[in-house]
């Protein structure tokens, strides 16, 4: 399936989440590689809609609030791509999908 072009991306989760330092699970140096920063989230956003708006998504969990979507790709930013999985969840209660967030893309191993 599609991530649909109007899913939202909570600006809270680049602005307070994913481009802030934090001592435990630290987006913000992983981003801060291909050029993302606190200074401009929207070219996050971008980034994140564009690598969407080019890959499949795949039904990767179930809770009771969602169906949790995941898409695997290149996230290109203004210095440089790094190999990320991004996390959606259409939800049961309106079928609206919303960003949750995004990870490094772990080589797989046989």
């Amino acid at each position: 399936m599609r991530i649909p072009a109007d899913a939202t991306i909570a600006a809270d989760k680049l602005t307070r989440y994913l481009l802030v330092a934090r001592p435990w699970d630290d987006k913000a140096r992983f981003l801060a590689r291909a050029g993302f920063t606190l200074d401009d989230p929207d070219a996050l956003a971008a980034a994140i809609r564009r690598l969407t708006a080019g890959a499949e998504a795949i039904e990767d969990s179930e809770n009771d609030y969602g169906v949790f979507l995941r898409v695997e790709g290149q996230l290109v930013g203004p210095a440089g791509r790094l190999a990320v999985v991004l996390i959606w969840m259409r939800r049961h209660v309106d079928g609206s999908v919303h960003f949750v967030t995004l990870k490094p893309l772990k080589e797989k191993r046989l």
